[in-house]
């Protein structure tokens, strides 16, 4: 690995302006030192050979449903205007408020 992936104090105290961060000098050799180590390990697994490898769309198993999405009417319209105070053939009856 070469030392030209490493990231200078000034990208990070770029970002850090650009994300409205305050850095301290600690803090911008550190995040220095980490972002390189990120970018090396980026450059180590784009050498991967991935030719044959399917794409996925997620890592996760997923399975079918857990039941079938069918339509169904589980009440009538009689049984749910039977509760209402007021109703006129098909419809609830309510106050008017304007």
């Amino acid at each position: 690995m070469t030392d030209t992936k490493d990231i200078s104090r000034e990208a990070v105290v770029h970002m850090a302006t650009l994300s409205r961060l305050r850095v301290t000098e600690e803090e911008q050799a550190r995040f220095a030192r980490q972002m390189g180590d990120i970018v090396r390990y980026m450059d180590i697994l784009s050498h991967v050979d991935t030719a044959h490898v399917e794409p996925l769309y997620s890592p996760v198993q997923h399975s079918g449903s857990l039941r079938a999405d069918l339509a169904v009417t589980r009440r009538q319209r009689e049984e749910i205007l039977a509760n209402a105070p007021q109703a006129d053939d098909a419809c609830f009856i309510v106050p008017r408020i304007v």
